[in-house]
């Protein structure tokens, strides 16, 4: 994040505050002073302003911890013209977001700590987000030699991910898991086995195949889930499924959950929000990874999330320009853009009354706080003052032409939203909205 500066203390006023590290829901205010919260709640108004600061009367909207988003790849460095740090920062405030966990998918790939420190010195000068870069599992994501897991730690890695690549030697992800365990660290791992997803585009079923593409079946996801668990138990390591699609991984992770297996999981707001009708006439801007599953999984993995089996919302953010997704679909590279919509898709499912917004944000702030060990995702008194303002009435439509990441492969163009960010607060910090 870029380097602060003293700012008056900010009083927002009039606001519907909601923290879901405190299960806090109530009519209040939010009190900021030198960068952290001084009080959040009914307790904020009975302190009142004070000398020379700042009121702003946020006339009902919603005031709640910034967004902390756990599943983001940008193009810096090695692929600067898809998306760089300073561009994603800015994409993820407009999106509420004051929190982005980089993935180590770059060129060259993160999996040294010279390079860790690279991201973080680029996001201190250039980004207005705080920006934390996970590092990789194996030397350049091959899976097959470990990654100095000790020293990216210390270097500033909060996580360790092998990125798309999924490791399939399992002794090597059991020695990986063994390593990462005496460091405390978290491994993240993509849950898809590449020989039995082959060279599939779409989720395996009538869709694919009137369209005639070749396909991915569930169990490709399934068996390297329940392999990882398996393994979490055996070395008791700490493991987070990266982004789940099937009911059956959910059913999995719930066991391995009431085993008291130290594992959890997120999934792409793509997955709660669209199925595999969406790809239509071949749009490749709905090709991703895992791809989009039928509309009974989608609802499945909505209840999952809903019941708390599914800890972490993440907007899956994978920039691909017009040289990597014009190409027939099956050709086209995977991923969609997702920082701008993340908060905005994610309302949907409060609206049509499948989640209640309390779970919606604590997927989405303290959860993936705590599970990477950050100070951020709560407005408890003396936590860094990462606020997001939304109005959750406000209808908007998605404009191509003002969205922040220099990538457009969004699959929400055009799309009508219930529920806009208005504002977003950094170490104190009013980001231009």
């Amino acid at each position: 994040m870029a380097r602060e500066t003293a700012q008056p203390p900010i009083l927002l006023t009039n606001a519907r505050v909601i923290d879901p590290a405190r299960r806090l829901d109530v009519a209040g205010a939010v009190l900021v002073a030198e960068g952290v919260i001084v009080a959040a709640g009914p307790e904020a108004l009975n302190q009142g302003a004070p000398e020379g600061a700042t009121v702003i009367d946020l006339d009902g909207a919603i005031a709640a911890p910034g967004l902390v988003d756990m599943d983001v790849t940008v193009g810096e460095p090695g692929a600067e013209h898809r998306e760089t740090l300073a561009s994603a920062s800015l994409a993820a405030a407009a999106g509420g977001i004051t929190t982005i966990v980089t993935s180590p998918d770059t060129d060259p790939i993160i999996d040294d700590p010279a390079l860790v420190d690279f991201v973080l010195r680029r996001a201190r000068d250039t980004a207005c987000v705080r920006v934390h870069p996970m590092a990789a599992l194996t030397k350049r994501l091959a899976g097959e030699e470990m990654s100095e897991i000790g020293l990216l730690r210390e270097a500033g890695a909060v996580a360790f991910s092998n990125g798309n690549h999924s490791i399939t030697h399992s002794g090597v992800m059991r020695r990986l898991m063994t390593y990462a365990r005496d460091f405390d660290a978290l491994v993240v791992h993509h849950t898809e086995d590449p020989d039995l997803s082959g060279t599939g585009v779409m989720n395996e079923g009538l869709n694919a195949s009137w369209k005639g593409l070749p396909s991915t079946p569930r169990e490709a996801e399934i068996i390297m889930l329940e392999r990882d668990l398996r393994l979490a138990k055996l070395t008791g390591g700490r493991y987070h499924a990266r982004s789940l699609s099937c009911t059956d991984s959910v059913e999995a992770l719930a066991r391995a959950k009431a085993a008291g297996l130290d594992v959890t999981a997120g999934i792409s707001i793509n997955h709660l929000t669209l199925n595999e009708n969406d790809i239509g006439p071949y749009r490749t801007f709905f090709k991703m990874a895992p791809p989009l599953r039928s509309e009974d999984e989608r609802r499945a993995m909505v209840a999952a999330l809903a019941d708390g089996t599914i800890d972490v919302i993440v907007s899956a953010h994978d920039p691909q320009d017009v040289e990597t997704k014009r190409h027939p679909f099956a050709e086209a590279a995977d991923g969609a853009i997702g920082l701008e919509t993340l908060l905005s898709a994610g309302l949907r499912l409060v609206h049509s009354g499948d989640v209640d917004l309390m779970t919606l944000l604590a997927a989405m702030t303290c959860n993936p706080a705590n599970r990477l060990g950050l100070p951020v995702g709560r407005l408890s008194a003396g936590a860094p003052a990462d606020i997001v303002v939304f109005d959750p009435d406000r209808p908007w439509v998605l404009d191509k032409t003002k969205i922040r990441s220099r990538s457009k492969n969004t699959p929400f163009e055009d799309a009508r939203f219930t529920g806009k960010v208005l504002q977003t607060m950094v170490a104190g910090r009013l980001l231009p909205s």
